[in-house]
């Protein structure tokens, strides 16, 4: 290391500290109370947290005359849409759960904890939360005097309406959830009457209360503390990373406004702890990107506001990356090896998530032929191979299959007169025979395919295929 540099790794080391001592974590000791001021992204706060409307009314969607999307787990079927999955197809769960872990990572690599500042059903529902305290207790400031103020009648009166809209919320939050596995209106009916089951009562009962405890109560000390993602984001971040940050080169010297001669000296912040004032998670934007920050760009909004009052430009807090912040050249999100990457599995997971859900059939055949004694030879001198077929039904009906049996000329099927009845979400199996005179064997084996045929209430003709082979001396 050249002297030069080990001069300058000191002074770094020392700047990093200096920065980590002006954080503030809030360890549960105060209320936060954050201010909520109008703007851009606050706006768009609001519209991707209205994407968790799905949650709420995406059950009640109805397709084909049955739930549209209905985790079914008793019967072990998972209805979506016009298709049917069943356990066996649920490697493409494992795709889709890669598919949404990689594009959390790029979202962290591009944009930061954009994931839990926007979409986070945390960070959602408690804003919810806080949006309803604020219509009922009042501005951060009134919220404060009636957490001080001795307890009252209007106290009471107020934070017990406040709690019971909570636990309304909370409530609404847990059936709906259940409503994703259990038909929508059968729930309705069965759940107040006493004659839904057990596993009903007990997942409303704990989304009720964990709602109403984390949103309500315990509302950013989940992100602090118990949120397993704000641990690792720090390592997904890198310099080019572009998020909320304060631009200390043009905001330096901070101080209040002032018209005098020093003025000219003066950097644009003019600390009035509006950026403070607004996070939800009581992080001072200024003292640099930290744990406590969830990119929800709120303190964008205040910082804007104040600038637009002063009359300076906006964007002293932006969404920038540490690079552009230095001065430094910033490289292009396509220049990223990571992001190539990251997008390369994201493409991957997401066709065969398409192939899968494209190629499901709505019957399925297989065939296992009998290994004991792999062939027999009857009295007339046909030989005969035995072959155990399993047809499974992904319709929601039962179904009339028949089954049939292509091969060399001669070739006779045994045991498949009667249709077999393929039990919906269900595999029925069917022993048949396959005989065949020596002289059409060409060979120590022939190739045969069997097919399974049948038709759904609504006229739509089904049909699986599968080959096999016929064995002989």
């Amino acid at each position: 290391m050249s002297e030069q540099a080990a001069g300058r790794e000191p002074d770094a080391v020392e700047a990093l500290y200096e920065e980590a001592e002006q954080w503030h974590v809030n360890a549960g000791g105060e209320t936060i109370h954050a201010k909520r001021m109008p703007g851009r992204w606050r706006r768009i706060k609001w519209l991707t947290a209205s994407v968790w409307l799905i949650f709420f009314l995406g059950p009640y969607l109805r397709w084909d005359g049955r739930q549209a999307v209905l985790f079914d787990i008793p019967h072990r079927q998972y209805h979506l849409f016009g298709a049917t999955v069943l356990p066996q197809d649920f490697w493409m769960l494992s795709l889709l759960l890669l598919f949404f872990a990689i594009l959390l990572a790029v979202a962290t690599a591009m944009a930061g904890r954009v994931w839990c500042g926007f979409f986070c059903f945390q960070t959602v529902w408690t804003d919810v939360f806080t949006w309803i305290e604020e219509r009922l207790e009042g501005p951060p400031a009134e919220r404060r005097r009636l957490e001080r103020a001795p307890l009252g009648l209007r106290k009471v009166t107020i934070r017990a309406f406040k709690h019971l809209v909570w636990l309304a919320i909370g409530f609404l939050t847990g059936f709906s959830f259940v409503a994703w596995f259990v038909d929508a209106p059968t729930l309705w009916r069965t759940f107040f009457t006493g004659q839904a089951s057990a596993a009903a009562y007990v997942a409303v009962a704990l989304f009720t209360v964990g709602t109403y405890i984390l949103a309500g109560w315990l509302r950013e000390q989940v992100c602090f503390w118990l949120c397993p993602y704000a641990r690792i984001q720090g390592v997904m971040l890198d310099r080019t990373t572009v998020v909320p940050a304060y631009d200390f080169r043009r905001g330096e010297p901070r101080g209040r406004l002032r018209k005098d001669a020093d003025a000219a000296v003066q950097g644009d912040c003019v600390d009035c702890h509006q950026c403070v004032a607004v996070c939800p998670t009581g992080v001072d934007i200024r003292a640099g990107q930290q744990e406590g920050c969830i990119t929800c760009a709120l303190c964008i909004d205040a910082c804007d506001a104040v600038m637009d009052k002063v009359g300076r430009p906006r964007g002293l807090v932006r969404y920038a990356s540490l690079d552009e912040l230095d001065g430094r050249a910033t490289t292009p999100m396509f220049r990223r090896g990571r992001v190539w990457a990251y997008t390369a599995i994201l493409v991957t997971a997401l066709t065969g998530i398409v192939y899968g859900l494209a190629s499901l059939d709505a019957i399925e055949l297989k065939v296992l032929h009998e290994r004991a004694p792999l062939f027999v030879r009857l009295a007339d001198g046909a030989i005969q191979n035995k072959y155990t077929l399993k047809v499974l039904n992904k319709t929601g009906e039962d179904i009339e299959v028949r089954i049939t049996a292509e091969g060399p000329a001669g070739l006779r099927l045994v045991g498949a007169d009667a249709p077999l009845i393929a039990r919906h979400g269900e595999v029925t199996p069917r022993t048949l025979f396959l005989r065949l005179e020596p002289a059409a064997l060409s060979g120590e084996s022939v190739p045969v395919r069997f097919v399974a045929s049948g038709q759904r209430g609504s006229g739509e003709r089904l049909r699986a295929e599968r080959d096999s082979v016929f064995i002989g001396p």
